[in-house]
């Protein structure tokens, strides 16, 4: 019987396996691929939030997202977010807007801020398109002409990875690391022969072997379903208060019972 494994698209098992001591060289290669950027072309990441405090693992609403300077002129946000809270693409650029006007401090000139980039690594489809992947950067409408190059989103959909393997997209093996489920996935990517992906396969079978690390990824799936419960049921009482207020205004004008049901549909 296959072993249970801890997910990486659990948020705070994402972020352990990308900023743990030991785990820089797997960031690095990380990112080189999914941003297509030469892996020796980076030479120094500094991760700003690498620790989870315990809060955050109960914590609703919280979110778990890796926040790093590259280089020293690129400030670079992953975040991995599990379910649709609805309004994410305002949401991630609220939080871009946020990471390009913070690094400016008193006395500072504009052209001194660095290149801003987040990823955005999502459960779910936001996108009306089959691509997996979609980036936005700041260009003109008609022309196409870049207006700079200091601020771009891209967007990973974990629900639209194919079947099949392509063991030479290095950018399509990291998202179904992120998105494997069981064992047999974990054990299918170990066989493609790229280092890195492997040492990353072997990172989160440490972790599923490690009682303290299953305690709070069990503890953070929990926070999880509770808060999406509680958003559940506050959307349903919602509806029933709109509706009730609506037949109650209904009988106020004087509507008769089989009225009502035939305007409210029923």
């Amino acid at each position: 019987m296959a072993r249970n494994i801890v997910k990486a698209k659990l948020d705070i098992i994402f972020k352990k396996l990308f900023t743990d001591e030991g785990n820089q060289h797997i960031l690095q290669a990380f990112l080189s691929d999914i941003l297509e950027i030469p892996y020796e072309s980076i030479n120094n990441i500094i991760v700003l939030n690498s620790e989870i405090m315990p809060e955050n693992i109960i914590e609703k609403y919280s979110r778990m997202d890796i926040k790093m300077t590259v280089d020293g002129n690129r400030l670079i946000n992953v975040e991995m977010q599990i379910k649709d809270e609805g309004d994410y693409k305002d949401r991630s650029l609220y939080y871009l807007s946020k990471l390009y006007s913070g690094q400016l401090k008193s006395g500072e000139v504009y052209g001194s801020l660095n290149q801003c980039i987040s990823i955005n690594i999502i459960n779910f489809n936001l996108f009306d398109c089959e691509e997996y992947h979609s980036s936005f950067s700041m260009r003109e409408d008609s022309r196409n002409e870049q207006l700079t190059d200091k601020f771009t989103a891209h967007y990973f959909e974990l629900k639209k990875i194919g079947k099949n393997i392509d063991k030479n997209n290095k950018q399509e093996l990291w998202l179904r690391l992120i998105n494997a489920e069981t064992e047999d996935e974990l054990d299918m990517l170990q066989q493609t022969g790229v280092k890195q992906i492997q040492d990353a396969v072997v990172v989160l079978h440490k972790m599923s072997a490690d009682e303290k690390t299953r305690e709070l990824a069990e503890m953070r799936e929990k926070a999880l379903h509770i808060e999406a419960t509680e958003k559940s049921f506050a959307i349903a009482e919602g509806e029933r208060k709109k509706e009730a207020e609506i037949l109650a205004n209904l009988k106020a004008m004087g509507l008769s019972e089989e009225q009502i049901k035939q305007a409210l549909g029923k």
